[in-house]
């Protein structure tokens, strides 16, 4: 979806699965999240992701936050 390194802004559903969380994107695809911190109480609710693609769909997110 990207080159890694590039910075990723964009918004979608956020999900976890067993222990760890994606971002449904709102253009389609999903991102696995590496997150500093669990943003339990945004599951399921629509997120803005800011972060940095590190592999291939994985972004280190530098914030989640709700739209």
């Amino acid at each position: 979806m990207g080159v890694i390194g590039t910075r990723i802004d964009e918004t979608g559903m956020l999900i976890r699965d067993g222990g760890g969380f994606y971002l449904r994107r709102d253009l389609g695809g999903s991102y696995l999240l590496e997150l500093q911190r669990t943003p339990v109480d945004l599951v399921e609710k629509r997120v803005r992701l800011i972060g940095t693609l590190v592999g291939i769909d994985l972004v280190n997110a530098d914030g989640v936050a709700p739209v």
